[in-house]
């Protein structure tokens, strides 16, 4: 039997679970915590046994069945093999008050009179506890390790209706449009060859305009991505239009008002219009400055900071002029939260219940801490210096091992489950007391660009010093998000149970790719007060250095070298609206 709740079909209790909890309560499930093992730590669930040990059949002495269940009553393990016998139906029927049963290489309940699987949210807590727990202490892997060595991807995305791509072919009457006010631009079908030492369309220096090699670094990056390029390019937010509708004249008057979307626009145009010599965008400085009146100097800046504070500008500014709230994370907004808005998914668990409390929030982009250092210990000094890294299986596995940072290895280190130390201890609605945590995060949403900040400046209140860290970080030209998706942490925590994620199955759909690809890294040479900001961007297939005004090509062993602070990946494959339905298509992002 079954009922629709919240348009779900959802089975009804089983009864001889309801009578077993009535009688027993929870005390015999949270007594199987400790008879729970985790092998690999994050894999699935199982029944705790000696290696040599081989459970069999208390009938038929048999270990080879299809399941074996062992009796929460009793421990006795029964075979269950359908539909020629099942010794564990036999024997919930010959004994009253053992009918309820566990799954001895899954970790599951099993109702053996009723010959199903049941759920019960106390004995769940104690197997994704329990799963937690291993995977926090244990130092030799972790779930977004196994997902990868196993090549698993989240297998509950749902599909959507797609159309076949198709190019556009103007008619002629948009022939004659595109003729009479089009101006040709070099190609190789004319007479005016582009040579291969000449820049890629688009590439060109900006002036420092005074200690502001922050802002022009960041705007390198911000005029190659992609979906921003093409959103200012098709003409989608034109300045002139803005400022005549909201009656800007830019004239100094005081009803003139600043908009970063529209310096941005004309920096787009003048940017692509061909010219090589160095652009100065003091409009776009005289604009920022307005809007973060804080920051308005000659000094030098954070691009990071200046990365979110540009961000949130344009953000302002369309808000204020639409007068309605959107959510940042939807994604329905400004073209700024339409590229980089994701959001973030935290789950802090009680340790002594199992009750979770989660959160979502917005982001712009992902700060991470650079891993450990592992070269203090002495036993790990030892094992370095008989052991030679490889720095390509580094990469790719665990960087623990030679002590290297890795982005892989930073994302792992932000998503994995955390014990909150005492004076962190959480409010639990179920115990309604403040019990030790542990505490999860996930990235529920991603965004059409992922930009990555290290955080390489440490600020230390109790010293009252500040200093940088100059630790070299390995970070792949493509890079899969899978792992670090709620949905992937979600279905790797709890398995095949279908319950826990009520209320969440529709969200942990993306709807969008989590192959990501390298196009921009700002780095950070120098001190901590006296640094220089430097742009690699990767267009054509080829990498180019951005220093300010000077634009020089480079081979990816350069780019491989350099200090990173911020990396921006692009979706390498992205959906398109082919109507006012929403169907979509995949359409490669570099064409």
């Amino acid at each position: 039997m079954s009922s629709k709740i919240s348009g779900r079909v959802s089975p009804q209790p089983c009864p001889h679970l309801l009578d077993f909890c009535s009688r027993n309560g929870s005390k015999p499930f949270r007594a199987l915590q400790d008879c729970i093992r985790v092998k690999p730590p994050g894999g699935r669930a199982a029944i705790r046994r000696e290696p040599f040990e081989v459970p069999r059949c208390g009938t038929c002495d048999e270990s080879s069945r299809p399941r074996l269940y062992a009796c929460v009553a009793c421990a006795a393990v029964f075979c269950h093999a359908p539909p020629i016998h099942s010794h564990a139906s036999a024997h919930a029927l010959s004994v009253p008050g053992h009918e309820i049963a566990v799954d001895v290489d899954r970790a599951e309940l099993f109702c053996c009179a009723c010959r199903d699987q049941v759920y019960d949210r106390d004995f769940d807590a104690a197997v994704v506890l329990a799963q937690t727990i291993t995977s926090t202490t244990s130092t030799s892997g972790s779930t977004v390790t196994q997902c990868k060595a196993t090549g698993s991807q989240p297998d509950n995305l749902r599909k959507r209706r797609r159309v076949d791509y198709s190019l556009w072919a103007p008619n002629s009457r948009e022939n004659a449009i595109i003729e009479n006010h089009s101006i040709p631009l070099h190609d190789a079908t004319n007479g005016s060859l582009i040579s291969s030492t000449e820049l890629p369309w688009g590439l060109r220096g900006l002036n420092n305009l005074g200690n502001t090699c922050f802002m022009n670094s960041v705007l390198q990056a911000l005029l190659h991505t992609p979906p921003l390029r093409n959103y200012f390019l098709s003409d989608r937010h034109n300045r002139y239009y803005c400022q005549q509708k909201n009656g800007a004249t830019r004239n100094g008057s005081k009803n003139s008002r600043f908009c970063l979307a529209c310096d941005m626009d004309a920096m787009f145009s003048a940017v692509f219009s061909g010219d090589r010599t160095p652009y100065s965008p003091a409009k776009f400085l005289h604009s920022w400055w307005q809007h973060a009146a804080n920051l308005a100097s000659y000094e030098q800046q954070d691009a990071h900071e200046f990365f979110i504070s540009m961000l949130d500008g344009i953000h302002e500014k369309v808000a204020k002029e639409k007068r309605k709230t959107h959510s940042p994370g939807t994604g329905d907004c400004c073209i700024a939260h339409r590229v980089f808005s994701g959001i973030l998914r935290s789950d802090v668990m009680c340790m002594a219940c199992g009750f979770t409390s989660t959160t979502y929030d917005p982001c712009l982009d992902i700060s991470l801490d650079l891993e450990p250092s592992q070269g203090v210990s002495g036993k790990s000094s030892l094992a370095k210096s008989n052991n030679s890294c490889n720095v390509e299986a580094d990469c790719t596995g665990s960087s623990q091992n030679c002590g290297i940072s890795t982005l892989k290895g930073c994302l792992e280190r932000f998503t994995r489950a955390e014990k909150l130390g005492s004076d962190q201890k959480f409010f639990c609605q179920k115990c309604q007391v403040r019990q030790e945590s542990l505490k999860q995060m996930s990235i529920r949403k991603l965004p059409l660009v992922s930009c990555f900040h290290i955080k390489r400046f440490e600020h230390s209140s109790i010293r009252r010093m500040s200093r940088k860290v100059d630790r070299y970080l390995q970070f792949p030209f493509s890079l899969d998000m899978a792992p670090y998706l709620s949905s992937s942490i979600l279905r790797s925590r709890f398995g095949n149970r279908i319950f826990p994620f009520d209320g969440d199955e529709q969200d942990a759909c993306n709807e969008v790719s989590s192959e990501f690809e390298l196009f921009a890294v700002v780095t950070h040479t120098g001190k901590l007060d006296a640094g220089h900001y430097v742009t690699y961007l990767r267009l054509s297939n080829h990498w180019y250095k951005c220093d300010d005004a000077w634009i020089t090509r480079v081979n990816e062993s350069i780019v491989l070298a350099a200090q990173g602070y911020m990396m921006f990946y692009v979706q390498k494959m992205l959906y398109y609206k082919a109507s006012e339905k929403q169907a979509a298509s995949w359409c490669d992002v570099r064409k």
